[in-house]
């Protein structure tokens, strides 16, 4: 641990509004400097400063320990918004963190990235469509971005972590908490060969006014954010008022209008929304797309023999049944046609029967 780091540690737990500090870092760019420089005029506090304080003076110290001992492990970083490491499309939002606290590969933060957030309590559908959409950003080595939530945020890492990509965690406790714990296992891998960060330091526990500040950080570090599925005043809609707000691209995936998860990404079509049906589509639409590649991941050629039955599968859980009375085929020749084109990809097999996928 270098006298930076543990500088920038120090400001991280500064007892000073963020306004202030940025201030200071304005005209000390580098931290060690920024300690010592006189606060007293850098603008209004809750807490009365008098003449010549510096940032220092403000420093919690019993808690700063408590950082450098989190900080003293391997893999772990701290990195200020002056830092020249610091994600570049971080610093450029409107309210960028001063401090934020990372675990594995800092690299990523230089790494084109698309946010892909939805519901916490997806629909089969739903959680196919994020895996096959991270799956693709991360098959083009596009980093993916979500918030380690329950539903889409945990489908849309593993998605990415299961490809030539990578993912970044934003969590909304401090790293040296886990939320939810169900996710322990995922935050580990994540940190292995991703990314895992906060803008809130060690020993800060959920709270949940933490969760839309997570959230402009998932938008904030990304080209651009996907809706998967999200009811109206979701969490998943505030980080797409983030990204639009921070003049990021907002892409959402429609649904079918009998679901109540669709609500939210119709929302945003209306609302100005690039609605999109591929992961090509967002590639495209970010110049992310590489030659050769487009086309691979998303409109796989249909066999001939067995099209015709995916016009009788919805893209919601089908009973066999139902789809021999649209058909008027045999339940054998059904099942039949189902697993060639589940083979192919087309259609998955859930506990309603069977869903389309493309």
């Amino acid at each position: 641990m270098d006298e930076r780091s543990t500088a920038w540690l120090s400001v991280g737990r500064a007892a000073v509004p963020d306004s202030i500090k940025q201030a200071v870092l304005s005209v000390f760019p580098d931290p060690i400097d920024a300690l010592k420089a006189d606060v007293s005029a850098m603008g209004s506090s809750r807490q009365s400063m008098t003449p010549k304080q510096t940032l220092a003076g403000f420093v919690r110290h019993d808690e700063l320990r408590r950082d450098i001992e989190w900080l003293s492990a391997p893999g772990r970083s701290v990195l200020g918004v002056s830092d020249p490491r610091f994600s570049r499309l971080l610093r450029e939002i409107p309210n960028p963190p001063t401090v934020i606290y990372c675990e594995g590969e800092l690299d990523l933060l230089d790494q084109p990235a698309v946010a892909v957030v939805g519901s916490r309590s997806p629909t089969p559908v739903g959680c196919e469509s994020a895996m096959r959409f991270a799956g693709t950003m991360g098959d083009h080595q596009v980093t993916v971005v979500s918030g380690l939530a329950l539903g889409i945020d945990s489908v849309a890492h593993r998605g990415a972590l299961h490809t030539a990509g990578s993912t970044i965690a934003v969590c909304a406790t401090g790293l040296d908490t886990v939320y939810p714990r169900c996710h322990r296992n995922l935050a580990r891998e994540i940190k292995e060969s991703g990314l895992i960060l906060s803008e809130f330091p060690p020993g800060t526990g959920v709270r949940r006014h933490h969760f839309p500040q997570r959230n402009r950080l998932i938008s904030g570090l990304s080209l651009g954010t996907l809706i998967v599925e999200a009811g109206l005043g979701s969490g998943s809609l505030i980080t797409a008022g983030f990204a639009a707000d921070q003049g990021r691209e907002v892409f959402a995936l429609p649904g079918s209008v009998n679901s109540p998860l669709s609500r939210g990404p119709h929302q945003l079509i209306r609302d100005g929304a690039c609605l999109v049906e591929t992961p090509s589509q967002i590639l495209e639409a970010l110049s992310l797309a590489k030659v050769g590649q487009i086309g691979n991941d998303d409109q796989a050629e249909k066999p001939a023999g067995d099209r015709g039955i995916l016009d009788f599968v919805d893209f919601a859980p089908t009973p066999i049944n139902k789809i021999a009375q649209r058909s008027g085929l045999t339940i054998a020749k059904i099942s039949a046609m189902l697993i060639r084109v589940e083979l192919q990809g087309l259609v998955k097999t859930c506990a309603g029967g069977y869903i389309r996928l493309r």
